[in-house]
């Protein structure tokens, strides 16, 4: 219910208990809830007991089971999360790096960074939570290291990765790369033009002779 809740927007316990109301007849399809839809405070104990990281281990693999029948891209990025900043204790504000199946809109982890560090630590551990077999990871610039790369191919994966002019001579290199294949396919094409008009040409004079030879 509270998945169901979640997912049509509910953001507080009284949410899930006006969602569960609202659609009791529904929930009822899955479950009897003989006494009805419990209270908000109800809500509250029971995810209030529940050990965070058992609870995140069963919900990574439950979302592990959709990646097969999504078959989605999934893109990574960082956000550093509104109003995460305690001007009290002065503690820095939270980031998090997600994975976002990107057809279906839906966060399959999510990875906090670590206090003084980055998302090019956090991203590896956030590999771990994903099966990555048949999927295609999409990384910003942060992402774009060795590591990274060889992680996503052991996993299973294939890998789109956006480059800046931050990675050294790195970027120079593709575009040369690139500008070098292009001119390449560029002499191969006019190579084969100049091949297909030669054939013609021969062909033409050929016919010519041979008008000349009957007369």
């Amino acid at each position: 219910m509270v998945l169901c809740g979640a997912i049509c927007g509910a953001e507080s316990w009284r949410d899930y208990v006006l969602f569960g109301k609202e659609k009791l007849d529904f929930l009822r399809e899955h479950f009897p809830f003989v006494n009805g839809i419990p209270s908000k405070n109800t809500f509250a104990r029971v995810f209030g007991t529940l050990n965070p990281e058992s609870f995140k281990a069963c919900f990574i693999n439950w979302v592990k089971s959709l990646q097969t029948i999504l078959n989605d891209v999934i893109a990574i990025d960082g956000k550093t999360l509104r109003g995460s900043f305690d001007t009290a204790s002065s503690s820095t504000a939270t980031h998090m790096v997600s994975a976002f199946a990107t057809e279906a809109r839906l966060v399959l982890a999510q990875q906090k960074v670590d206090d003084k560090s980055n998302e090019i630590t956090a991203i590896p551990k956030l590999l771990d939570l994903l099966n990555l077999e048949g999927q295609i990871v999409m990384i910003d610039a942060m992402g774009c290291q060795t590591a990274i790369a060889e992680k996503i191919i052991d996993q299973g994966g294939d890998y789109v990765l956006a480059l800046k002019g931050n990675q050294g001579t790195l970027s120079q290199d593709v575009e040369l790369f690139l500008n070098a294949e292009a001119a390449k396919k560029k002499r191969q094409r006019q190579l084969k033009i100049g091949v297909n008009t030669l054939t013609a040409a021969m062909l033409v004079l050929k016919h010519v002779n041979a008008l000349l030879a009957a007369r």
